[in-house]
Protein backbone atom coordinates (compact mmCIF):
# COMPACT_ATOMS: atom_id res chain seq x y z
CA UNK A 1 0.00 0.00 0.00
CA UNK A 2 0.67 3.50 -0.79
CA UNK A 3 0.02 6.97 1.29
CA UNK A 4 0.32 10.17 -0.54
CA UNK A 5 0.36 13.72 0.79
CA UNK A 6 0.25 16.40 -1.34
CA UNK A 7 1.74 20.16 -0.40
CA UNK A 8 2.77 23.01 -2.45
CA UNK A 9 -0.09 24.55 -2.84
CA UNK A 10 -1.51 28.02 -2.39
CA UNK A 11 -2.38 31.46 -4.20
CA UNK A 12 -0.24 32.81 -6.59
CA UNK A 13 -1.18 35.68 -9.51
CA UNK A 14 -1.05 34.61 -13.45
CA UNK A 15 2.24 34.49 -14.92
CA UNK A 16 4.06 32.80 -11.69
CA UNK A 17 5.26 29.38 -10.41
CA UNK A 18 4.64 26.90 -7.72
CA UNK A 19 6.23 23.79 -7.28
CA UNK A 20 3.86 20.58 -5.80
CA UNK A 21 5.03 18.18 -3.89
CA UNK A 22 3.86 14.89 -3.24
CA UNK A 23 5.61 12.07 -0.46
CA UNK A 24 4.62 8.76 -0.76
CA UNK A 25 5.29 6.33 2.07
CA UNK A 26 5.00 2.81 1.99
CA UNK A 27 6.97 -0.06 -0.22
CA UNK A 28 7.80 -0.19 -3.34
CA UNK A 29 7.31 3.29 -5.09
CA UNK A 30 9.82 2.86 -7.54
CA UNK A 31 7.33 0.23 -8.89
CA UNK A 32 4.21 2.90 -9.57
CA UNK A 33 3.51 5.14 -12.40
CA UNK A 34 3.04 8.39 -10.16
CA UNK A 35 0.80 11.37 -11.77
CA UNK A 36 -0.74 14.50 -11.01
CA UNK A 37 -4.12 14.86 -11.82
CA UNK A 38 -6.49 18.36 -11.29
CA UNK A 39 -10.13 18.92 -10.61
CA UNK A 40 -11.57 22.86 -11.40
CA UNK A 41 -15.06 23.59 -10.24
CA UNK A 42 -18.39 21.75 -11.72
CA UNK A 43 -15.34 20.00 -13.52
CA UNK A 44 -14.35 16.58 -14.43
CA UNK A 45 -10.68 15.69 -12.66
CA UNK A 46 -8.32 15.35 -15.74
CA UNK A 47 -4.74 14.39 -16.10
CA UNK A 48 -2.34 16.48 -15.82
CA UNK A 49 0.88 15.10 -16.00
CA UNK A 50 2.72 11.24 -15.73
CA UNK A 51 5.35 10.26 -14.94
CA UNK A 52 6.98 6.25 -15.23
CA UNK A 53 8.74 4.13 -13.18
CA UNK A 54 12.46 5.61 -13.22
CA UNK A 55 11.19 8.73 -15.24
CA UNK A 56 12.22 6.74 -18.41
CA UNK A 57 9.06 8.82 -19.85
CA UNK A 58 6.52 11.84 -19.13
CA UNK A 59 3.10 12.67 -20.62
CA UNK A 60 1.17 16.08 -20.74
CA UNK A 61 -1.62 17.32 -20.77
CA UNK A 62 -1.95 19.94 -24.33
CA UNK A 63 -3.04 22.42 -21.56
CA UNK A 64 0.48 22.07 -19.85
CA UNK A 65 2.27 21.43 -21.99
CA UNK A 66 5.80 23.76 -22.01
CA UNK A 67 4.82 25.27 -18.71
CA UNK A 68 4.48 22.16 -16.27
CA UNK A 69 7.52 19.21 -15.46
CA UNK A 70 7.17 16.52 -14.04
CA UNK A 71 9.79 14.74 -11.82
CA UNK A 72 10.37 12.23 -9.36
CA UNK A 73 12.86 11.05 -6.70
CA UNK A 74 12.79 7.42 -6.08
CA UNK A 75 15.35 7.38 -3.68
CA UNK A 76 13.13 10.18 -1.41
CA UNK A 77 9.65 8.57 -2.60
CA UNK A 78 8.65 11.62 -4.25
CA UNK A 79 7.29 13.28 -7.02
CA UNK A 80 6.87 16.65 -8.10
CA UNK A 81 5.26 19.01 -10.54
CA UNK A 82 6.66 22.08 -11.03
CA UNK A 83 3.79 24.63 -12.68
CA UNK A 84 5.53 27.58 -14.74
CA UNK A 85 3.40 30.85 -16.24
CA UNK A 86 0.25 29.95 -14.43
CA UNK A 87 -2.64 30.78 -15.67
CA UNK A 88 -6.76 31.51 -14.24
CA UNK A 89 -7.59 28.45 -15.49
CA UNK A 90 -4.98 26.37 -14.18
CA UNK A 91 -6.72 26.94 -10.64
CA UNK A 92 -8.27 23.68 -9.11
CA UNK A 93 -7.63 21.10 -6.19
CA UNK A 94 -4.97 18.91 -7.48
CA UNK A 95 -4.28 15.03 -6.37
CA UNK A 96 -1.25 13.01 -7.29
CA UNK A 97 -1.98 9.42 -7.94
CA UNK A 98 -0.19 5.98 -7.94
CA UNK A 99 -0.74 3.58 -10.46
CA UNK A 100 0.58 0.01 -11.92
CA UNK A 101 0.51 1.32 -15.23
CA UNK A 102 0.47 4.44 -18.00
CA UNK A 103 -3.25 3.15 -19.03
CA UNK A 104 -5.12 2.78 -15.76
CA UNK A 105 -3.49 5.72 -13.78
CA UNK A 106 -6.96 7.63 -13.59
CA UNK A 107 -8.80 4.31 -12.35
CA UNK A 108 -9.98 4.84 -8.84
CA UNK A 109 -8.84 2.35 -7.66
CA UNK A 110 -4.95 3.56 -7.37
CA UNK A 111 -3.79 5.24 -4.66
CA UNK A 112 -4.93 8.97 -4.31
CA UNK A 113 -3.70 11.71 -2.31
CA UNK A 114 -6.69 14.27 -0.61
CA UNK A 115 -5.27 16.77 -2.91
CA UNK A 116 -3.82 20.44 -2.33
CA UNK A 117 -5.54 24.03 -3.40
CA UNK A 118 -4.10 25.90 -6.16
CA UNK A 119 -5.50 29.20 -6.86
CA UNK A 120 -4.26 31.66 -9.60
CA UNK A 121 -5.73 35.17 -9.89
CA UNK A 122 -5.51 37.47 -12.57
Amino acid sequence: QLQLVESGGGSVQAGNSLTLSCAASGRAFSRYVMGWFRQAPGKERESVAVIGFASDGTKYADSVKGRFTISRDNAKNMVYLQMNSLKTEDTAVYYCVAGPSVITISSPHNYWGRGTQVTVSS
